[in-house]
């Protein structure tokens, strides 16, 4: 088997996989990807460098593509996944491993459109790998092993903090870490209109928000940071923070981000309840 690594379906995800490789040394040779149309793949085919081919040009390029390769990352929406997977079941080497970075999508239900043994690997990265600074939850299938998780450790090194979790507490992971970018981008909107509110110039207010959330995060990203002990360090007693801190928690905001994490987990839940129901009888 090559070491060829082919990614099916080339959107913002796979691509920061991608480029995260490419910039630890990768060879550009052993990369394949396809995406829907032409003039994405010229231009993803200009900007990395690597073989890229167009689903509009060639009805079987997730096929050509997965021939051959040692690891296969399945990079389309979860409604897709499924189809794709049987598309490429016939050419797959029994050795190469399977990766799906598809929310919602269950090992079970992948496992099941390739052939017996195939190893999979369920990811689910956030947005910020892009920029080497996100965070991907992984999961093990039935016939993955050590080696097989270790390989995709290595192949998400580049994007961030990788962290291995049961299958069963993906769903969570990613109700944190996969959502919490936009929590994070949420936060920076409300500060923003409260800038406003406040008599500030909006594009000023923007700035404002935008780098204090920034800035806030840089500090969290320092070796040992604590969220609890960095947020005393800055409500002093009876000062104005304490007092926004204050209505925060009287308002029962811990609560409400709580009652999200839950309604984002129950969501993904019912995804992967619709993709069963929605598969095709044997």
């Amino acid at each position: 088997m090559s070491n060829q690594i082919a990614f099916l379906g080339t959107g913002s995800m796979n691509g920061a996989i991608m480029g995260g490789l490419l910039a630890a040394g990768f060879p550009k040779t052993d990369i394949i990807a396809t995406v829907r149309r032409r003039e994405s793949a010229s231009e993803i085919a200009s900007r990395y460098g690597v073989t890229v081919m167009a689903w509009d040009e060639e009805g079987d390029s997730n096929a050509q593509a997965a021939r051959g390769a040692s690891v296969v990352v399945i990079g389309v929406k979860p409604v897709g996944v499924a189809a794709v997977a049987r598309e490429i079941a016939p050419v797959l080497e029994p050795g190469a491993v399977v990766v799906s970075v598809a929310a919602a999508v269950s090992l079970e239900q992948l496992e099941r459109e390739l052939p017996d043994g195939q190893p999979v690997i369920r990811t689910m990265p956030n947005t910020p790998a892009r920029l080497g600074k996100g965070v991907v939850a992984l999961s093990a299938g039935t016939h993955a092993t050590r080696e097989h998780v270790t390989k995709v450790l290595d192949l998400f090194s580049g994007l961030g903090l990788v962290v291995e979790v049961p299958e069963a507490q993906i769903a969570a992971a990613s109700a944190i870490s996969g959502s919490g970018p936009a929590y994070a981008f949420y936060l920076a909107e409300a500060m923003a209109k409260a800038g406003e509110a406040l008599g500030l110039d909006a594009e000023l207010a923007l700035r404002l928000a935008r780098e204090t959330v920034v800035g806030a995060g840089y500090m969290l990203d320092e070796p040992g940071a604590d969220p609890v002990a960095l947020r005393k360090a800055v409500t002093s007693p009876n000062g104005t923070t304490e007092q926004a801190i204050r209505v925060f928690d009287e308002r029962g905001l811990p609560a409400i981000i709580a009652d999200g994490a839950r309604a984002a987990l129950a969501r993904s839940e019912q995804i992967t309840r619709e993709l069963d129901a929605s598969r095709p009888s044997a």
